[in-house]
């Protein structure tokens, strides 16, 4: 039986906003908002709730070092454990689990059709980002990060390694992060015109490489409009070990300040994403607008990349999420993308999700779309 520790009495210096920031991604968060659900829980008081994404600010560089201290971040967890790495006084409290077509594309004549095929390959290998903030390069190298694990755990899956195959470096495809708040586009960019530039599409319909890890909807409406074809579905692997990736488990994460200073307003946000992701659970076919517009993918790629959303939108802390991401930190920092290790235990505080589970208890439901 878990306790509830209580935190510090509510500050009574009400902040005038409260930040949130997401990837191009599923989120409970994204959904709690895009309903309005969110707006209108702090509205009463007064609190407008911004987001980085459409602030049009250079807050936008928060997103990435989480120095804001009233930010909520819901979103791959290599930016969120670089910046506790950095030293950033963070907490995760709480983890996503959301299945989102992490694949290997190859050309139609590869021969590929399995990880085992994978032997002797050249698999592209994005390079470093380059930064105007030398600490932020490893950890804002998202496109690489996500290909050595994807890499990994496909070869991993058929008995193989990093040894078995060839890694061919790419040039860095994102020129700078910026300060837009949009995530990893270069300057000048759309918003929508920068996801698909994480991938090395070219390098493979050229055949200077035999296959590139992808992941979300956008990747799979870039690969059907280059006549690419699945060869491994990472999603299809029966063990989540294959899976863990930037997005496999998605944290949650606060400043400290905030669960110090604004326990409650922490914890009312939270309860109300965590009513989101029941309403996905109930009617995940009302989603499809919303997941358009948050992963920035077609009507087809979305309902085949999201088509278990529902089954992992619900945050928890429970010890097998846990220990699926603290795989992933380690991996992070074995592979050069941390500036440090730390230990997982001292990161985490269970204390807001609890408090936003007892909140909802007492509640009557949001009203049905």
């Amino acid at each position: 039986m878990s306790i509830l520790l209580k935190p510090k009495a509510a500050s009574a210096n009400r902040p005038d906003e409260i930040w949130f920031t997401r990837c191009p991604v599923p989120t409970a968060t994204g959904i709690a908002y895009k309903l309005g659900w969110l707006t209108d829980s702090f509205e009463a008081d007064g609190i407008a709730l911004r987001t980085l994404q459409e602030s049009g600010s250079d807050l936008g560089r928060h997103h990435y070092d989480h120095r804001l201290p009233t930010l909520i971040r819901e979103g791959g967890n290599m930016l969120a454990i670089a910046a506790r790495a950095q030293g950033e006084p963070t907490k995760l409290v709480g983890l996503t689990w959301i299945e989102e077509s992490q694949l290997i594309l190859a050309r139609p004549d590869s021969g590929i059709v399995s990880a085992a095929d994978l032997k002797g390959k050249r698999l592209a290998l994005p390079g470093w980002s380059h930064n105007d903030i030398p600490s932020h390069v490893r950890g804002t190298s998202i496109a690489r990060g996500m290909s050595l694990a994807g890499y990994k755990g496909a070869l991993a899956s058929a008995g193989l390694s990093f040894d078995d195959v060839d890694l061919v470096e790419m040039p860095d495809r994102l020129r700078n992060i910026g300060g837009s708040g949009r995530d990893l586009l270069p300057r000048g960019q759309s918003r929508r015109s920068g996801v698909g530039r994480l991938w090395p599409i070219e390098a493979l319909v050229e055949g200077k490489v035999d296959a590139i890890y992808v992941k979300g909807a956008a990747a799979l409406d870039q690969a059907r409009e280059a006549g690419l074809v699945v060869a491994i579905d990472l999603d299809a692997l029966p063990d989540p070990r294959f899976r863990v990736n930037n997005g496999t488990p998605r944290p949650i994460t606060v400043h400290q300040s905030l669960i110090d200073d604004h326990f409650d307003l922490l914890v009312r946000f939270l309860a109300v994403t965590l009513r989101a992701a029941d309403w996905v659970a109930e009617q995940p076919d009302r989603l499809r607008d919303i997941l358009e517009y948050e992963t920035e993918g077609s009507p087809q790629a979305v309902d085949q990349a999201y088509a278990r959303l529902h089954e992992g939108l619900h945050p928890t802390l429970d010890a097998e999420r846990l220990a699926l991401f603290d795989s992933q930190k380690k991996f992070l920092f074995t592979h050069g993308f941390l500036d440090a290790d730390f230990e997982l235990s001292g990161w985490v505080d269970p204390r807001p999700l609890e408090a936003a589970r007892a909140l909802n208890e007492q509640r009557t439901p949001l009203p049905t779309l």
